[in-house]
């Protein structure tokens, strides 16, 4: 069974971090505030990638782009195979290469 992504408002999201950054520690406001540990720990990584303090990930314009060139790939490879089909349809109906009898 799959559990239902919750979504939280931006402004939740800047709250908690603020809390953290002012000492707080995370498994507590995140035990107050009933969300997961994991989840606090990931917007933190994300707010310090975007921010530049730190390097060990993309940040958030990095993946966009990564997202927009990956569906880019998959239109194109698509198109490349669309293309492969009507090439050889294209080839059959002209004689130039013989159809796929099994009377060879």
């Amino acid at each position: 069974m799959s559990r239902k992504r919750r979504v939280y408002p931006p402004e939740f999201r800047h709250k908690v971090l603020e809390l953290i950054r002012a000492g707080r520690n995370q498994t507590e406001v995140a035990r107050e505030l009933e969300i997961s540990r994991q989840t606090v720990t990931n917007w933190m990584r994300h707010e310090d990638l975007g921010g530049g303090r730190r390097s060990d990930g993309l940040t958030v314009v990095e993946h966009d782009e990564v997202m927009k060139l990956r569906k880019r790939v998959r239109q194109l490879e698509i198109e490349r195979e669309i293309l492969s089909k009507a090439a050889a349809w294209f080839a059959r109906e002209t004689d130039a290469i013989p159809s796929k009898s099994s009377n060879s």
